[in-house]
This record gives C-alpha cells, sequence and structure tokens, in this order.
C-alpha cells in the first residue's frame, strides 16, 4: 500500500503544477543521506519531479521541447534513475524500491508514454522510445 501511495504522490506532484502556461516546473524532495538529484530543462511547459527516500539515490533528468514530463520516486539505497526527453508531450516515469536499482528512460518525438516499477535488489531496465505515441511499460522483481 505505501508503495502504491508513493508512487500516486509522485505522478500527482508531477503533474499538479499551477504555473504560467509558458513556464517549465521542478519539485525535489529528498530524505535520508547522499540523496542527489540534477538536470536541465530547456523549452516551455516541461514539468519534473523527483521523491527519494534513503541513502545515496541519485536521479538525472533532462528535458528539450515542450510539454514533457518525467517523474521519478526512489524509496531505498544506491537507485540510480535518468531520464532523457526531447520532443513534445513526452510523458515518463519510474519507481524504484529496495536497493541496487538502475532505471535509463530515453524518449525523442511526440505523446510518447514510459512508465516502470522495480522492486527488491539489483534490477535494471533500460526503455528507448523514438517516433510518436509510443508506449511502453515495465514491471520487475528481483531477488
Amino acid at each position: 500500500m505505501t508503495h502504491k501511495l508513493i508512487i500516486a504522490g509522485t505522478i500527482a506532484l508531477a503533474t499538479a503544477f499551477a504555473a504560467p502556461a509558458m513556464a517549465n516546473d521542478v519539485s525535489i524532495e529528498q530524505y535520508g543521506i547522499g540523496n542527489a538529484a540534477g538536470g536541465g530543462q530547456t523549452g516551455i511547459a516541461n514539468k519534473l519531479g523527483v521523491f527519494q527516500d534513503g541513502a545515496f539515490n541519485k536521479t538525472l533528468t533532462q528535458q528539450f521541447g515542450i510539454g514533457n514530463t518525467a517523474a521519478t520516486g526512489q524509496v531505498g539505497n544506491n537507485n540510480n534513475a535518468d531520464t532523457w526527453q526531447q520532443g513534445i508531450g513526452n510523458a515518463a516515469g519510474v519507481g524504484q524500491f529496495g536497493d541496487d536499482h538502475n532505471a535509463i528512460l530515453t524518449q525523442d518525438g511526440a505523446g510518447n508514454v514510459a512508465a516502470g516499477v522495480q522492486v527488491g535488489n539489483g534490477c535494471d531496465a533500460n526503455v528507448t522510445q523514438a517516433g510518436a505515441g509510443n508506449v511502453s511499460a515495465f514491471v520487475q522483481t528481483c531477488p
């Protein structure tokens, strides 16, 4: 239940901004020690939300274009998530629970959606989308 609440909260956080239409939005919350979040936005109406709880989690998000949304939620230790978006109206989100997970989501195009959840320890995911209207989702449980 807690995992569902964290994922829902992360997605809501990434999409519930009330800024002017031309603005880019960034929201970051971190709890624990040694967590790092960074990235950059070029364009308009891009949104990025990050939630990390634990130790030594890292996330990097780069957005180029218009109306892209990225959300990352990580609970545990030593998790890494990178999101790269270029184009218009792409959406990406990853939730990682446990330790030592890696996720890379790359989108180049318009209207693509990528989402995933990794649970346990040591999962790796790499999703690349190019073009328009692609949808992908993954769920992994690792020992």
